[in-house]
């Protein structure tokens, strides 16, 4: 992209700022004439003064000397205001508002605006900057009010009336001379016809509209699963159908000799006559299914086709090149290494990659806070380099490209001096990350990943650039918290390289659904490294951990039902021996997880725990099955560290006992999404757990088993919370039985409510923590 290209695209992003930022403008001018005072006053001023800053920034930007000039000088009003140097009067407000008018007259012209709008742009520059040097704005320096116009209708400039009495004395004294005919006048309908071209090529909308609309058509996954599983039951049907036929066809022979044998009269007629009008009705629903499989097959195709075009363009439409992202960077490169003293080049590769937008805007800091440590900590002065035989000037290469499997991956390295090994196992062992001895145990790699624990820097000062130990470890929680992977290396007096690899979206992913107990689970096909089948002899304890032998070297193995807290009714290995385990991996991390089922790989529509839930361990969201079942996604970032301790049992070894027998909880829920993930909060702290849709299937299930504690949302259909909580209460059974309501209603009336119908305790979701409820749940049971 030449310069040309360039400048172009930024003032059509300016553009679409501008509008947004005079728009706000103008709206805080109208709250300051609205004479408020106080603290209503103050934050007017200070929007109005950001926004003509901002403005006057992103104008210099794009070389609009004019509109930065006058920005600029209405910046500089605002600061006086804010000092209480200016008074504020009606004249001051016209001008104010002309200014705003001014700008935007000129932007609506091309390349800042014509001779007429650059000289009106110079004089209200002038009036603002009397105002400024104290100059108070007299009655006939008034602008005058003007009509309204359409939008995009060109104003005419203001009517200049201390000038009018000059311009008659001026007439007086030339008499004889001719005034020139008027110039013929256009039209309003035709000067707007030549202002502005009645169709454009792009529009511009908000992103927030624009997300929405996409998840809708996201939402368009759950239709095409849905029907994938309808196809799946049709199909079984058929088979079921297939079997009767070869069933019957063996026992045909043998109902044709009973029918011959069988005396008529006793009844056999009707028998035989129903057995063969059972016959051809079922051969003949069977045809009937079996052309509608055929018609849903068909359309099912035809379905997926349109969900994955639609969704193809949609993320099409969210995706932005790198480039909007790596723009920013060279000035920046330029000003810190300015300000260090030191010679940097950066070189970009790879800016026209397309990634999802969302993610884009998640990079922009890691990607500066690991730009920044390669100049503070990567690149030397130039005179230290030229003594090491290297060139004045450092370089650091960004690279950004799209692999094989669908990701993005960003390379950042510099030919600085590396990082020193020994410092960081050094400062590591200050912070306690690990003992000296483990530290000393770790190979190089391993070693050098704990440079990206928080805390970790080997710089021996602290800056306002870096030096803090902070800026990786951020840097990491961001990528994996994308859904990426953050490695790095480094090579001692030759540099250092960070890469990254990200999806190309978050919204979508191929997923493998497994079975752990009964429950099902989602892992990120990106994952996942491998399923095996174990036999229980190849298991070996090392350092009383379960482990599996893996090309030569020892792997963890991990029981993801004990992670979860699930009961395991059965061992999937009766009969053979065999486990069914699951590899699972993130960078050069492995571990081992034994499933009791693989059940194949789908296409994930990724659903948000929300605010309140958005730290379950081990769980990064949720997603739904074609059948509607809600499953959870599992987070591998999170199992990989949190998961040893939950060791497949050995051989020879028995079961720890004492736990104690766990405690059974009622959810009553109408939201399937609140009810599954309140199931797996409870379960995951060791809680057996039942649900129920709302009061009164609620009421039902409290009869049919033994609970220790309910748990109940207010707002249900058929009985609501309050009243399934006056239900227990009044039954001499149950109660006794502590109730948690947990709800959206958060005025005291619905608090005292609560209360009134027996509730123990009373949890706003509004406020909610899954920490708060397990909590409440430990003091009650």
């Amino acid at each position: 992209m030449n310069e040309e290209e360039l400048l172009k695209k930024l003032r059509e992003a300016f553009s679409g700022e501008a509008d947004e930022r005079l728009a706000s403008l103008s709206s805080s001018l109208l709250d300051l004439e609205k004479g408020g005072g106080g603290e209503d006053k103050a934050r007017a001023l200070e929007v109005a003064f950001r926004e003509a800053h901002s403005l006057k920034g992103a104008a210099r930007s794009v070389n609009l000397t004019e509109i930065e000039t006058i920005c600029q000088a209405i910046e500089g009003v605002f600061a006086a205001m804010k000092r209480d140097e200016v008074s504020l009067s009606a004249g001051l407000f016209d001008l104010l508002h002309h200014c705003v008018r001014a700008i935007e007259d000129s932007l609506s012209a091309s390349e800042g605006g014509g001779p007429d709008q650059i000289g009106e742009l110079a004089t209200l520059v002038s009036r603002l900057q009397e105002v400024k040097a104290g100059k108070e704005m007299k009655g006939s320096k008034r602008i005058p009010k003007e009509e309204p116009k359409a939008k995009g209708q060109k104003k005419s400039p203001p009517e200049k009336i201390e000038e009018k009495p000059r311009e008659e004395e001026r007439e007086k004294e030339e008499p004889a001379k001719e005034k020139p005919a008027p110039k013929p006048q256009l039209s309003q309908e035709v000067r707007e016809s030549q202002r502005k071209p009645l169709a454009s090529e792009s529009v511009r909308i908000s992103t927030a509209k624009l997300d929405l609309l996409f998840l809708k058509a996201e939402e368009l996954v759950s239709l095409k699963l849905a029907s994938g599983q309808h196809l799946a039951d049709l199909k079984e049907i058929v088979r079921s159908i297939e079997i009767w036929n070869k069933r019957w066809g063996e026992i045909g022979p043998e109902l044709r000799a009973l029918n011959r044998m069988a005396q008529e009269g006793d009844g056999w007629d009707n028998l035989s006559g129903f057995l063969d009008w059972n016959h051809d009705f079922i051969r003949s629903l069977g045809k009937e299914i079996w052309g509608l499989t055929k018609g849903a097959e068909r359309e099912g195709h035809t379905l997926g086709l349109m969900v994955d075009d639609l969704l193809d363009d949609m993320k099409r439409v969210t995706m932005l090149p790198f480039s909007t992202l790596l723009n920013i960077f060279p000035r920046m490169i330029r000003e810190i290494s300015r300000d260090q003293g030191k010679e940097v080049d950066l070189l970009i590769e790879g800016g026209d990659v397309e990634i999802d937008r969302r993610i884009l805007e998640e990079m922009r800091d890691p990607i500066t806070h690991l730009l920044r440590n390669s100049i503070d900590h990567g690149l030397e002065a130039p005179e230290k380099r030229e003594k090491q035989g290297k060139p004045r000037s450092g370089t650091i290469h960004m690279n950004v490209s799209q692999t094989e499997g669908g990701k993005v991956k960003i390379l950042i390295a510099d030919d600085g001096v590396g990082i020193d090994l020994a410092q960081v196992k050094k400062k590591a062992a200050s912070l306690g990350v690990m003992t000296k001895q483990e530290i000393e145990q770790l190979d190089d790699r391993d070693a050098l990943s704990l440079i990206l624990e928080s805390g970790v820097s080997t710089s021996p000062i602290i800056t306002e650039i870096s030096g803090r130990g902070l800026g990786l470890a951020i840097a990491q929680e961001k990528v994996q918290k994308l859904g990426g992977l953050l490695s790095l290396d480094t090579a001692p007096g030759r540099g250092t390289s960070f890469r990254m690899e990200l999806p190309v979206t978050i919204a979508t992913f191929r997923g493998i659904l497994v079975q752990v107990a009964d429950r099902f689970f989602i892992v990120p096909s990106s994952n996942m490294d491998r399923t095996l089948r174990v036999h229980r002899d190849e298991i070996k304890t090392v350092e009383n951990r379960a482990t599996i032998p893996l090309n030569g070297k020892a792997l963890s193995l991990v029981d993801l039902a004990r992670v979860f807290g699930l009961n395991q009714e059965k061992d999937n290995s009766a009969g053979n021996g065999f486990l069914t385990v699951v590899v699972l991996g993130a960078g050069e991390r492995r571990i081992a997880f034994r499933v009791d089922a693989v059940l194949g790989e789908q296409e994930v529509l990724v659903k948000s725990l929300g605010k309140q839930l958005k730290s379950v361990p081990n769980i990064s969201g949720a997603t739904i099955l074609g059948s509607g079942r809600v499953v959870p996604i599992l987070n591998v970032n999170d199992l990989l560290t949190s998961s040893p301790d939950a060791s497949v049992q050995a051989p020879g070894l028995k079961a720890a006992e004492g736990e104690g027998e766990k405690k059974s909880i009622l959810v009553a829920e109408d939201s399937i999404t609140s009810r599954m993930l309140i199931k797996s909060i409870l379960e995951g702290a060791g809680y057996l757990v039942k649900t129920a849709v709302d009061g009164s299937e609620a009421y039902t299930t409290l009869k049919t088993g033994e609970f220790d504690l309910v748990v109940s949302d207010v707002e249900m259909p058929k009985l609501d919370g309050f009243g399934l909580t006056k239900k227990i209460r009044s039954d001499k059974k149950y109660s006794e039985i502590p109730v948690i309501l947990v709800t959206g209603l958060e005025t005291q009336k619905d608090r005292e409510k609560g209360i009134d119908a027996g509730a123990n305790a009373y949890i706003v979701k509004s406020s909610f923590d899954q920490s708060n409820l397990l909590e409440v749940i430990k003091r009650m049971i």
